[in-house]
C-alpha cells in the first residue's frame, strides 16, 4: 500500500525536512487549488487592488514569508525549498504581489533592525497592513546609485529628508517606503548614506505616476520637500546604508536573472507562430531553435547558482552573467515575436481572440530589463573588475 501524499498543512519545519520532490508537489497541488484563475498570467504588473486577493491567501496560509525565521511568521525555508516555491509559482503564472516588504524590508530589518522595529513592522507585513515601495534610484543615480542626492538632516529628534526618486514601483500603492539618504556630505558617497523608513502620508511626500509606453502606471516619481520622521525610523547605523542595501543585492540579481520571463516569452512565441502559420517554416525553426537552445544554457547557467544557494553558499559578483544573459534573451526572443507578429506587432493589447498573445506588449516590457537593478553595462563591469580581474 502507497503512503498517503504530503499534505499542505503540514508545519513549516515539516514541509522543509520533505523531500525536494514531495515539496514541489505540496506547493505545486496547492498553488492549483488556491490561486485565484483570473489572475494567471497577467499581461501587466498588478497593482494592490488586484493582486491583494492572493497575498491575503499566501499570508493566511503562512507561505508569504518563506524565507523569515519561523520566530518572526515566517517559514524558515532552507534557500533550495524556496526556490522550489519561486520555480511553482512561475510555472502556474502566478501574479507577483507587492512584495517589497516580504523580500526587502523584512529580511533587512530581521538582520539589522532593532527590537522595537521589528515588533512593529514584521507583523504589518505579513497582514498587508503596510505595504513597501524602494526609494533608490534618482534621476542622477541609478546605476551609479552611491551617487544619490537626497539628504536627510538630524534636526532635534527627527531626520529632515527633501530630494526626489523615481521609478519607484507601485508607489500609489504603497504606504511606506525605505530609501537611501545621503547623512554626510563630506563623507566618500558610499560611506554617508544612511536606510530610512518613511511613511507615504507623511506631510511633504509627493507621488506621481510615470506612464510607460504600455500606458501602464508602474513607476512613480516621489518627492520629499522637509519631510520629517522620527529617529527611531533610521535603520541600522548611520552612515553605514550602503552595506545594508548591497546586502539585498545579491537576491534581487538571481531574482531577476530567473529563465522566467524568457521561457514565458518563448512559449507564446511559438504559439503567435502556430498563430500566424509560420510555426514549420525553415527559417522561423532554425531561429525558435536557436532561442530554445540559449534558454537551456541559461537554466544551466541559473542552476549552477541555484545550487550554491541549497548548499548554503554565499552567491559572487558571477550572479551578474544572469541578469545579463536573460534580459538580453527575453529581448531576443521578444524582437523575434515583433518581426513574424505582422499587423498584431503595433497593438498595445493582446491579439484579438487570445488573451495569451500579446507580442508588442512582451516586446515593450523587454526593453527596461537591460536597465533595471543595475544596467547590463554595470554588470558587466562587475564581471569585469571581480570575476576577471581586468583593470578598471
Amino acid at each position: 500500500m502507497s503512503n498517503p501524499a504530503p499534505s499542505a498543512d503540514l508545519p513549516p519545519e515539516a514541509l522543509d525536512a520533505l523531500d525536494d520532490e514531495a515539496f514541489r508537489h505540496v506547493v505545486r497541488a496547492w498553488v492549483a487549488a488556491n490561486y485565484p484563475p483570473e489572475l494567471r498570467d497577467p499581461p501587466k504588473r498588478l497593482h494592490w487592488r488586484d493582486n491583494k486577493v492572493w497575498y491575503l491567501k499566501l499570508a493566511e496560509k503562512g507561505w508569504l514569508a518563506p524565507g523569515w525565521p519561523r520566530e518572526y511568521g515566517g517559514m524558515g525555508l532552507s534557500a533550495g525549498k524556496q526556490l522550489i516555491m519561486i520555480e511553482e509559482f512561475e510555472r502556474f503564472g502566478c501574479a507577483r504581489t507587492n512584495d517589497h516588504g516580504v523580500v526587502m524590508v523584512g529580511p533587512l530589518l530581521i538582520r539589522y533592525g532593532n527590537e522595537a522595529q521589528k515588533r512593529f513592522f514584521l507583523p504589518q507585513i505579513l497582514s498587508g497592513e503596510h505595504i513597501w515601495c524602494q526609494g533608490y534610484s534618482e534621476p542622477n543615480a541609478g546605476s551609479d546609485l552611491a551617487a544619490l542626492r537626497t539628504e536627510a538632516v538630524l534636526d532635534g529628534d527627527h531626520w529632515v529628508i527633501n530630494g526626489q526618486k523615481t521609478w519607484t514601483t507601485l508607489a500609489t500603492d504603497a504606504n511606506w517606503i525605505f530609501l537611501l539618504a545621503r547623512t554626510d556630505r563630506a563623507a566618500k558617497k558610499q560611506e554617508g548614506i544612511s536606510f530610512l523608513l518613511v511613511p507615504m502620508d507623511a506631510p511633504g511626500v509627493t507621488i506621481r505616476p510615470i506612464i510607460n509606453l504600455e500606458l501602464h502606471d508602474e513607476f512613480c516619481e516621489t518627492f520629499f520637500d522637509n519631510v520629517r520622521v522620527p529617529k527611531e525610523n533610521l535603520v541600522g547605523e548611520v552612515n553605514k546604508g550602503w552595506t545594508m542595501a548591497k546586502a539585498l543585492l545579491g537576491f534581487e540579481r538571481i531574482f531577476l536573472g530567473s529563465p522566467r520571463q524568457s521561457a514565458y516569452a518563448l512559449t507564446r512565441l511559438r504559439r503567435l507562430a502556430e498563430h500566424v502559420g509560420c510555426a514549420d517554416e525553415p527559417v522561423f525553426l532554425d531561429r525558435y531553435t536557436r532561442l530554445r537552445l540559449d534558454l537551456a544554457d541559461h537554466r544551466a547557467l541559473y542552476e549552477t547558482h541555484v545550487a550554491k544557494l541549497r548548499r548554503g553558499e554565499a552567491l559572487g559578483a558571477d550572479v551578474s552573467m544572469l541578469k545579463v544573459h536573460q534580459s538580453e534573451l527575453f529581448q531576443r526572443i521578444t524582437e523575434t515575436m515583433l518581426e513574424i507578429a505582422g499587423e498584431d506587432a503595433g497593438l498595445l493589447e493582446p491579439v484579438e481572440g487570445n488573451r495569451d498573445l500579446h507580442p508588442a506588449g512582451l516586446f515593450i516590457q523587454a526593453r527596461p530589463t537591460s536597465i533595471y537593478g543595475g544596467t547590463n553595462e554595470i554588470q558587466r563591469n562587475i564581471l569585469a573588475k571581480n570575476v576577471l580581474a581586468l583593470p578598471g
